[in-house]
């Protein structure tokens, strides 16, 4: 995992209530770059997600990792979808793969505080890129 994960992962974990964590996803969400427009397209959008999520990912073989944008047009599940973003950021596949993101997220006791169809969406967006990674892995 990179540098900019962790720090995020100990900033939520030091984050005393629900509300302070809240912010701290808030306000990571603002830095995350809109999609254009042109790309928020029904086939990009996560299935199982109540709010509208936007996901593209992409295998860049030179390097061996696998690249994902994503953007979504609610502020909280923007944030969300940013901590997503840095947990894979710069990985290969197989490294993506070894990641238990449900921990991770446990670890952060983010799942606890969402709505079951918000935290059902996170799983969504976890399980297609899981997916995707596995393919690129073989």
């Amino acid at each position: 995992m990179n540098e900019s994960y962790i720090q995020f992962k100990n900033k939520i974990i030091q984050a005393g209530s629900w509300q302070e964590k809240y912010r701290e996803i808030m306000l990571l969400g603002k830095k995350l770059p809109a999609l254009p427009s042109e790309l928020k397209v029904d086939s990009a959008l996560v299935n199982g997600c109540e709010s509208n999520v936007w996901l593209y990912m992409d295998f860049n073989n030179e390097e061996n990792k696998l690249l994902i944008i994503a953007d979504s047009d609610t502020r909280i599940v923007k944030g969300l979808v940013s901590i997503i973003l840095y947990l894979y950021l710069d990985l290969t596949p197989i490294e993506i793969i070894s990641i238990d993101a449900n921990k991770e997220f446990e670890d952060m006791s983010l799942l606890k505080h969402l709505s079951p169809s918000r935290g059902n969406g996170i799983k969504a967006i976890l399980n297609a890129i899981q997916s995707q990674a596995r393919l690129m892995s073989k």
